[in-house]
């Protein structure tokens, strides 16, 4: 009996090794300060062979680091490897939190309730994921949570021309293979609010080349067709027999150049598909897979569009966390979200936040391997 027990402890102790060793952590340090001295906290969050970093600093998704199908490591989100890299580029929006309206709005204009207010523009004629100085420039409170952190900014009334103060929440969690984000927002005015993570992903690794010979699949029938400064036109149209049907899965170089005007217009992909199922129910966005590393990307969403966009602005001028400099298709995007412009589309699914309403989204980018 007593062998039997000293067995039975034997395997508890291995049992309460391996269960300490499976669970996930989060530790805290801080990465640098600000300009104005500032301190800025970085998480690491840790399960199993996932490793995801967080910043305060406009609540950046700063890397992912995940196993191929030998096991071998890489980062597969583009980014910097110092508070500095973000600090000296404002508006890379390098797995940023966008907001308070992450993606266009026309002219940088939207009436709401009868009064018409006017965001500065910095995309053109356009206003881009919020203005000049949107939420990735900020740091945000934060603190830990189970399995990850929340992050916290509060918006005054008038910031970038938005009526209404806004508390906008953001928590990554990290779970085994999947990095769950949770986004809400609350408001004392009426105003609009598109708040979406803008990580730019490589599944070779960040410092591995383009990602033309990587597969997207989008689970979408339909797509918002954009005129010639990228402002949807309002039609709902259907991606068969069109290059931006990936109801199956598909190349990204395949058709990228293809003698189509809408990619012509955005220089490859960069346009808002409709996810297919009811928005507020967490729904399969999309698939991507790299069959070199066999790494795999599985993004599910609550939100009714996801923007896939294959880096056409990026030139080169921007230089990565190990030294190589982020040229153009070095990354592809899934921006959850509401579509582009919504606040002037009125057919569009709703922006529109009002006093004693929140506003809650929830996306999740799981990481395995195909063989």
């Amino acid at each position: 009996m007593k062998r039997v027990a000293e067995f039975v402890a034997i395997i508890i102790a291995v049992a309460m090794t391996f269960s300490a060793i499976a669970k996930g952590e989060t530790k805290m340090a801080i990465w640098g300060h600000t300009a104005d001295g500032v301190a800025v906290p970085i998480y690491t969050l840790t399960d199993g062979q996932i490793e995801v970093r967080v910043t305060a600093y406009g609540a950046h998704l700063v890397s992912v680091k995940a196993p191929d199908r030998t096991g071998k490591v890489e980062d597969v989100v583009l980014g910097f490897g110092t508070l500095q890299g973000y600090l000296q580029q404002p508006n890379a929006s390098q797995g940023a939190i966008v907001g308070r309206y992450g993606n266009r709005i026309a002219g940088g204009k939207f009436t709401l309730d009868g009064k018409t207010y006017q965001i500065p523009l910095n995309n053109g004629p356009n206003a881009l994921h919020g203005g000049p100085k949107g939420f990735d420039q900020y740091v945000w409170k934060s603190h830990e949570v189970p399995d990850g952190v929340e992050f916290t900014l509060v918006s005054p009334d008038g910031d970038m021309g938005f009526p209404g103060t806004l508390t906008a929440k953001v928590r990554y969690m990290l779970k085994g293979d999947t990095l769950r984000l949770d986004y809400t927002a609350t408001t004392d005015k009426p105003t609009v609010v598109n708040l979406t993570n803008h990580a730019y992903f490589n599944l070779h690794g960040d410092d591995k080349g383009n990602i033309l010979d990587q597969r997207i699949e989008i689970n979408a029938d339909r797509y918002t067709p954009v005129d010639a400064t990228l402002i949807p036109t309002g039609e709902l149209a259907p991606v068969a027999g069109t290059p931006m049907d990936f109801r199956k899965p598909e190349v990204i170089g395949a058709r990228i150049d293809a003698d189509n005007e809408q990619l012509k217009l955005a220089g490859g992909y960069d346009f808002n598909w409709v996810v297919n199922g009811k928005p507020g129910t967490l729904r399969l966005a999309a698939i991507a897979t790299d069959p070199v590393s066999g790494r795999k990307l599985t993004v599910e969403t609550t939100q009714p569009g996801v923007q896939f966009y294959t880096g056409n602005s990026l030139d080169g001028t921007l230089t990565g966390r190990h030294g190589v400099k982020y040229e153009k298709n070095a990354g592809f995007c899934l921006e959850t979200e509401h579509f582009p412009d919504s606040p002037n589309h009125p057919d569009f699914p709703s922006t529109v936040l009002r006093p004693g309403e929140t506003m809650r989204s929830t996306t999740t980018f799981t990481f395995g391997v195909v063989k």
